[in-house]
Parts: C-alpha cells; sequence; structure tokens
C-alpha cells in the first residue's frame, strides 16, 4: 500500500481519533516544555499520546502563524495534518527549540521531528539539533536534510514576496483591512520604508493579525507561488 492511501484512509474511519490525540499532544508538548506547575502531569499526557500509536511526525515551527499557514496550505492540498498524525508545534520563540528537541527527538520521546525557523534564528536550530544528538548541520542544505527549513528573512517576508504588494492589498480588502493598512502606510514613521517594509510591520501591529494574515496570504497564492521551505516541509511530512 503506497503512503497516499495509507494517509487517505488514516483520514477515515480513524482520522478524528487521531486528529483528537494530536491536539492533546500538542497542548501537552507544550506545557511539559513551559516547566510550569503542571509539567510533570502534562510530560504524562505527552508520553502517554505518543505511545498511543497515533502520533507520526511532529513539526516545530517558531509561532502560531508558522503553523497556520502550513496547515493553510496543507488544506489547499487535500491534506489534514492532524488526521494524518502530524502535530505542529509552536515553539512560542526560536530560543525555546533545544527545549523542545530534548524533551521530543532522540534523547527525550524518539519521535520523528522536522521544522521551519527564520534565517536569522539557525543558530539556535543548529546547535539545539547537535545537542540533541541528531548532527552537527552547518548549512542551510544539511539543516534541510535533517527536516528543518529556513525563511528568508521570515515566513510573513516569504509570503508577502510570493504575493507581491498589490497581491497583499487584495488580501487586506477581502479581510476588511484596506482601509487600516493604508492608514498605517501613511503614519509619517512609514513612509521612510519600502511599500515590502510597511506590510511587514502592519502584519505585527495587532495582537493575532500575523497569524490570520498567514492563514490568508497562503489562501490567495497561486499554489505554483507557495514559497519554497513552505511547500518542501509539507512535502518532507
Amino acid at each position: 500500500m503506497d503512503e497516499t492511501k495509507q494517509l487517505h484512509e488514516a483520514c477515515g474511519a480513524g482520522g478524528a481519533d487521531r486528529a483528537s490525540e494530536v491536539g492533546r499532544f500538542r497542548a501537552a508538548a507544550v506545557a511539559w516544555a513551559a516547566a510550569g506547575p503542571g509539567a510533570h502531569q502534562a510530560a504524562g499526557t505527552a508520553r502517554e499520546t505518543a505511545g498511543s500509536g497515533h502520533l507520526r511526525t511532529v513539526v516545530l515551527v517558531e509561532g502560531v502563524s508558522d503553523r497556520a499557514a502550513l496547515e493553510a496550505l496543507a488544506r489547499r492540498r487535500g491534506r489534514d495534518l492532524a488526521a494524518e498524525g502530524v502535530c505542529v508545534v509552536p515553539l512560542g520563540g526560536a530560543t525555546s527549540i533545544g527545549r523542545f528537541l530534548a524533551l521530543l527527538g532522540p534523547q527525550g520521546l524518539g519521535l520523528r521531528i522536522a521544522g521551519l525557523c527564520d534565517a536569522a534564528e539557525t543558530g539556535f536550530f543548529r546547535r539545539a539539533l547537535e545537542r540533541a544528538g541528531l548532527a552537527t548541520p552547518g548549512t542551510a542544505e544539511e539543516l534541510e536534510r535533517l527536516g528543518f527549513y529556513v525563511c528568508d528573512a521570515d515566513l510573513e517576508d516569504e509570503l508577502i514576496r510570493a504575493l507581491g504588494a498589490e497581491g497583499v492589498e487584495q488580501v487586506a480588502r477581502t479581510e476588511g483591512d484596506l482601509r487600516s493598512l493604508r492608514t498605517f502606510r501613511n503614519q509619517p514613521a512609514q513612509r521612510p520604508r519600502t511599500v515590502h517594509q510597511q506590510l511587514r510591520r502592519f502584519m505585527g501591529t495587532t495582537s493575532g493579525r500575523k497569524q490570520h494574515y498567514a492563514r490568508a496570504m497562503v489562501e490567495a497564492l497561486a499554489l505554483e507561488r507557495v514559497p519554497r521551505p513552505l511547500d518542501d516541509l509539507l512535502a518532507r511530512v
């Protein structure tokens, strides 16, 4: 049975159960890595769900916007990652990668790991992968061989370039934000910046906007223009 057929069957009768277990694992992994008061209980839940047979791969991404983009692309390509047993876990920042790899990687739960990072954060990922016993990747190509893909400069930057300024403005119009965007771009502090820089800044001005636009931009893209790191990561998992 080829992998595509297996994935479709997994998304059938047992797909909902698998998606539920993947969601439980994500919440437990984040709480465990946070090392707060509930970490011991979260560790038990993570171990239980990891051993249930529902979890196939863990994808470590820097933030919730990266997760939103990857899951949106998967849907456009006819896939349901959670139902397939692929758990996308936001790290809450690149500096947390070492903690997650220690808990989930070969020295922890021994799960299959992949990921996505920003160009400026590759040092954190390389050192963490080395400490986790996975290798010592010195280049972006070596990171990719381990399943970790690098965005230049970050995923929002990649998506804006892929859509172009007019395409992003069209997304803003669809989302009802075009007036807000134009008001923002006309602010004195924004005028010296390029349109590309203004668009990136706009997405970070309101809580939740970066996540919302990551999903909306992926949904607006022609599939042949999807940024390579995002497309290659999805193909890997």
